[in-house]
This record gives structure tokens, C-alpha cells and sequence, in this order.
């Protein structure tokens, strides 16, 4: 089988060739574009799910089809060690570049990117002011709007602003945000106000967010109206038709085909996870010696794949972590791969419950477990208590 052709892409945030088993995501995405366009009030949007379940790709191609109805658009990639003061700034400046050429009033350009450069400088740490950092806005910046420091009252203002630009043109903003449980604390607090203000007012701007499975409650814990602010939708793994979807019409486009038994091989093995079916498949695609891919050539190409996945996918997360944070996924992974009791985790280390907190504490800030509910944890990649349990302790 010639590699060049292999259709498969098993990617940070890539888009597989076939986007099988999310139609219900993009078609509540579709209403809520629509009902923005013809002015009816809509809530924003938040995505969650494990890694790998196709969180990111999922948020590109809600952008990509904002862009097709002419709406501004801009992404960001949330960091817990850092303020979305200027990640977002820096993705409303695009929104804006992308509508600017069609406004009819260039002063009004002006003056919001003004606002938007007094928002994106007004650094509550540096001196009052001054800012050691410029957004390259060519316009000054605005004085008494959106600079206040207060970034609830700031990103308010800045929105009301974004989007009064855009009912200018009958269009929308989107701002996307990916890792969006990493946004700190104080900034979720102050986005969701931002939120609420706009929903209130009807201004054709939405924030859609992508996140591990706590993300709700992360946007609870920081104002009580957040679980009506946002339409939620979880993604999980494929059902068995999508998955077999996935595989099979990018590679009817090369005029390869599967056999059967080849593709539940498939499906036993990727268990349904976008990423590890695009993995999987990938990898069968380049052992397979002709069409049609068989069973035999899945049993080849397995060891490979989860080879690959030891490595890039499970073990690179793996590395990240400490000695006793190895330790306490270790013992998580011997409980089992549903949500596990904080307690439980204690009582097979032998330790107290206070005494792991720190380990338990900066797992979740690394990203590689979550808190699934008061008192439980889990792992936020699929089959990592798999992995873990193939590893010497």
C-alpha cells in the first residue's frame, strides 16, 4: 500500500479526512449561528470531553463554518500561568481584520481598535499607566473604556464593543477557546460575566469553548448562572457505524476497502476513540500489502500502533509527572479505569488523604487527571490506566 496516499491523520487538533459520528454537534451548532444571524437571543457554546475524542477538531470546524457566513472569528489556546487579557485581544484584533474590509465606516474600526488597544496594554501589575507590552495596533489607544484593570468590567465593555462592530454589518463574532478549563480562576469568573452581559443585551457575540469533562464544573464554581449560560454538548467515543465510517469512505477514495473481520479487529482495538482509530487505521494502512486491508494485516500493524501510542500518545503525558505522581496514578490504575475514590487511592498507598493532595492537585493542573465529582478522580486520557498497568512500578 503506497504510504502517500494514507488518508489517515492521527494528530494534535488535525482533522481526520472523514468527520464521522458528530452531525448532532454541528447541527446545534448550525441553530445556534443561524439564530444569531436573524437576531434571536442564543447562548454561547461549550464542548467537553477526554483527550483524543476530537474536542479541537471539533472547535476548528465550528470556526471554519462561522467563516463561511462572513462572521469574525478568533481562536485561543487557554494556559493555566496566564491571563486571557491578551490571548484575547490578540483573537478579537483578527475578528475585527477579518470584517474591517467591509465596514463603511473606518472610523468605527478606529475606534474600537482603539478600545481594544487600551484593554489589551492595561497590565493591573505594571505601573499606572504604563505596559510593557504593545498588541501592534496602529490606532492610540482609547482612554475610559475597557481599561479600568478590572478585567470582568474590561472584557464586558470590550465585547459590547466587538459586538455592536459587527451588528454594524449584520454578521457575527465567535471566539473560540480551546483547554478552557486551564483559564485561571478570576478570568472565568470575569468571561462569564462577560457572557451574561451579552446574552442579556442580544449583541451578536458568542465565546465557544472546548474542555476535559469538568469544564461545567469549573464554570459553576465561578458564577451560580453559568450552567444557563452555555449550551453543553459531551463528546464521547464513536459508536461502532461511525467508526467504521471513519475507516472506511477515506479509504473508498483510494479505492481500498476493508474486510469484516478486519474492521471489528479495528474497532476492538481503537474501542471506539477518534484519535486511536485514525492511529490504528493509519498504521494498518501502511503494513497492508494490497486492498483489501484483512484481519491478518490488523494483527501486524496492532503491536505498531500501540508502539506508537506507548510512546507519543500515553508516554509523553507518563513523563510529565513525578515520582509521586507516577505513584499516584499508579495505584488509581490498580483500582480500576472508571472514576476512583480520592479514598481509595489513599488506602492503597498507605497513606493519608491530606498528605496526597499535593500529587493529586498537580495532576490535575498538568492536565492528566480531573476531578469527575466531589471525592472522585479519573484519568482524562482514554486506556491510560492500561498503559500505566503495563509499566514496572
Amino acid at each position: 500500500m503506497d504510504p502517500v496516499r494514507n488518508p489517515y491523520a492521527p494528530g494534535a487538533g488535525q482533522r481526520p479526512p472523514e468527520l464521522a459520528g458528530r452531525d448532532r454537534e454541528l447541527q446545534q451548532f448550525e441553530v445556534v449561528l443561524e439564530r444569531v444571524a436573524r437576531g434571536r437571543p442564543e447562548r454561547s457554546m461549550v464542548v467537553t470531553g477526554l483527550r483524543g475524542v476530537g474536542k479541537t477538531v471539533l472547535l476548528n470546524t465550528f470556526k471554519s463554518m462561522a467563516m463561511q457566513r462572513l462572521w469574525g472569528t478568533g481562536k485561543i489556546e487557554a494556559r493555566p500561568d496566564q491571563s486571557i487579557r491578551r490571548p484575547v485581544a490578540a483573537a478579537l484584533h483578527m475578528a475585527i481584520r477579518e470584517l474591517a474590509p467591509r465596514h463603511r465606516a473606518p472610523e468605527r474600526i478606529e475606534e474600537f481598535l482603539g478600545v481594544l488597544k487600551a484593554f489589551a496594554m492595561r497590565d493591573p501589575s505594571a505601573a499606572k499607566g504604563t505596559s510593557h507590552w504593545s498588541p501592534g495596533i496602529e490606532v492610540p489607544a482609547s482612554r475610559g473604556r475597557a481599561d479600568s484593570g478590572d478585567l470582568e468590567i474590561d472584557l464586558t465593555e470590550l465585547f459590547v464593543d466587538a459586538a455592536s462592530v459587527a451588528t454594524d454589518l449584520a454578521v457575527g463574532i465567535a471566539l473560540f477557546i480551546d483547554e478552557m478549563q486551564d483559564v485561571q480562576a478570576a478570568d472565568v469568573s470575569a468571561l462569564c460575566a462577560a457572557c451574561h452581559e451579552l446574552s442579556q443585551s442580544g449583541g451578536p457575540l458568542i465565546v465557544v469553548g472546548a474542555g476535559l469533562p469538568h469544564l461545567p464544573s469549573v464554570l459553576s464554581a465561578s458564577k451560580s448562572y453559568s450552567e444557563r449560560l452555555f449550551r453543553y454538548a459531551r463528546i464521547d467515543k464513536l459508536d461502532r457505524d461511525a467508526a467504521d465510517l471513519a475507516l472506511i469512505l477515506p479509504a473508498r477514495e483510494e479505492d481500498v476497502e476493508f474486510t469484516q473481520d478486519a474492521l471489528d479487529a479495528l474497532y476492538e482495538a481503537a474501542d471506539g476513540y477518534p484519535y486511536f482509530v485514525q492511529a490504528y487505521g493509519k498504521v494498518a494502512w501502511d503494513l497492508a500489502p494490497r486492498s483489501p486491508i484483512t484481519i491478518d494485516d490488523v494483527k501486524v500493524s496492532a503491536p505498531e500502533a500501540e508502539e506508537e501510542l506507548a510512546v507519543g500518545f500515553f508516554g509523553s503525558r507518563y513523563e510529565r509527572a513525578t515520582p509521586a505522581e507516577r505513584d499516584y496514578m499508579h495505584a488509581m490504575a490498580q483500582i480500576g479505569d472508571e472514576p476512583v475514590a480520592t479514598a481509595d487511592v489513599a488506602d492503597a498507598l498507605g497513606r493519608k488523604p491530606s498528605s496526597l493532595s499535593p500529587a493529586r492537585d498537580s495532576l490535575i493542573k498538568k492536565g492528566l487527571i480531573y476531578s469527575a465529582e466531589r471525592g472522585l478522580i479519573a484519568f482524562t486520557v482514554p486506556h491510560f490506566g492500561k498503559f500505566l498497568r503495563a509499566q514496572p512500578i
